[in-house]
């Protein structure tokens, strides 16, 4: 059970990156009153969270009306994966993190793309394969709740580890990502080689 939990649990921890996401956080809410950020917080995790259950319940019934098979999915999720860890790791992420309206900043960007992105979404779906929905479920709101945390203390974290910190660590969850992307891609090839 335990190590079950791990194999959904990690790879979502990875994707999420709450420490990697929190100096843009900071950056998008930084003219904001620390009562509006809470606000902000509050609703971004939630919008992360109903989109991730759209994902997770609707995965299979896309997959199956595009006639994509799981393997077809680890091998495009890792790919996918890879290259967005690689394109954090070697370059800013600021591009592609931008702000919009301070009325609807919760929901875009905050909630998506930045708490849940093509990686999390990617990881979401090949985990309800790979552990089941409940186990997922259960890994992505503890998840959530680490990311909410990060955020709604975001003040008193960036004072303890500093910008630059926040950005070092952040860099070193996009390896480990890189490397679960690797991974999904060698599972997806293997299943595909079997199957044939």
């Amino acid at each position: 059970m335990l190590e079950t939990f791990l194999v959904a649990f990690i790879p979502l921890f990875f994707a999420l990156d709450a420490p990697g996401i929190l100096p843009s956080f900071i950056s998008l809410t930084s003219d904001l009153s620390t009562m509006r950020r809470k606000t902000i917080v509050n609703q971004a995790t939630l919008t992360g969270l109903l989109i991730s259950l759209f994902f997770i319940y609707g995965g299979k019934l896309i997959f199956k009306q595009l006639g994509i098979t799981v393997s077809d999915f680890k091998i495009a999720g890792g790919l996918l994966l890879l290259i967005l860890s690689i394109q954090d790791l070697l370059f800013s992420s600021n591009g592609r993190r931008t702000a919009g309206s301070d009325e609807h900043i919760g929901i875009v960007p905050v909630g998506t793309p930045l708490i849940i992105g093509p990686a999390a979404l990617t990881t979401l779906l090949l985990l309800v394969d790979k552990v089941g929905y409940t186990m997922t479920i259960i890994s992505l709101t503890l998840n959530l709740f680490i990311v909410w945390a990060v955020f709604f203390f975001s003040e008193q974290i960036i004072a303890i580890i500093r910008k630059p910190g926040a950005i070092a660590i952040g860099k070193v969850f996009q390896l480990f990502l890189a490397a679960i992307a690797v991974m999904m891609i060698r599972n997806g090839v293997t299943e595909l080689m079997k199957a044939s």
